[in-house]
């Protein structure tokens, strides 16, 4: 069944977000600070180990040389362009105080930036993708599990430190997930070895800003990046980089 993949990772997100909301509610508020630091340093590094993990190559002799930088950049700096003419990150806010109206949770000030930052997280990188595609041609959901196991854990600390809103990050995966599906005959073409290696590598430097938001408050509005991942995916097919 196509689209099954996406509703075991939006189930893993819910079960992972509630877990953390009940746990969230036995520490104190010192403590709850504390996990969010924790979980920040803990994205920051899941950030830079994939980042590294394509831009290091380890060659025969021991030594180590790097590639992408050109890449990085122009992904990045174009997609952030685009990214703040659209305004990506007001919009994915305005939904989160939609969220949070129809919630009746106008009392949890960090509803909205939990949202936002859970949503960037389990949303980024290439197994979201990859995952999408293999569901929806061939049914095979096993990466989309493995994703929702991923996903669950690391929910479940973000709720734990940044409240309810977390949980809602199921609805963008839903959505993210759901599109790539559907469209999967058309993208699997464009999605070649080289194209997904540039998606992984400017995704995982987008986690790492989301963990730069969560240890040292918000400091980068990561959603304006995210046309970044498309133009990355572009340079794939571009001789120059």
């Amino acid at each position: 069944m196509p689209g099954l993949g996406t509703l075991i990772n939006a189930a893993g997100i819910i079960i992972g977000g509630v877990a953390g909301l009940l746990f969230g509610k036995l520490i104190k508020p010192r403590m709850q600070e504390t996990m969010t630091f924790a979980c920040g340093i803990c994205v920051i590094f899941l950030g830079i180990a994939g980042a590294m993990e394509k831009m290091l190559t380890a060659h025969e002799n021991g030594a180590l040389s790097s590639g992408g930088t050109m890449m990085v950049i122009a992904s990045i700096v174009l997609g952030a362009l685009v990214g703040e003419l659209i305004n990506i990150e007001a919009g994915l806010e305005r939904f989160g105080g939609w969220l949070r109206k129809i919630t009746r949770s106008e009392g949890d000030g960090g509803f909205v930036d939990g949202f936002v930052n859970a949503s960037l997280t389990v949303c980024i990188g290439a197994m979201a993708v990859v995952g999408a595609i293999q569901d929806g041609i061939y049914g095979d959901y096993s990466t989309l599990t493995a994703k929702a196991v991923l996903d669950l854990i690391i929910v479940m600390i973000m709720t734990s430190a940044k409240g309810k809103g977390c949980i809602f990050s199921a609805i963008p995966v839903v959505i993210f997930q759901g599109v790539i599906t559907v469209l999967s005959r058309l993208i699997e073409p464009i999605m070649t070895e080289p194209a997904l290696a540039n998606l992984s590598l400017v995704g995982s430097i987008l986690i790492f800003c989301v963990g730069v938001n969560l240890v040292w408050g918000k400091k980068v509005r990561v959603a304006n990046f995210l046309p970044g991942i498309v133009f990355a995916v572009a340079c794939a097919y571009l001789p120059w980089f």
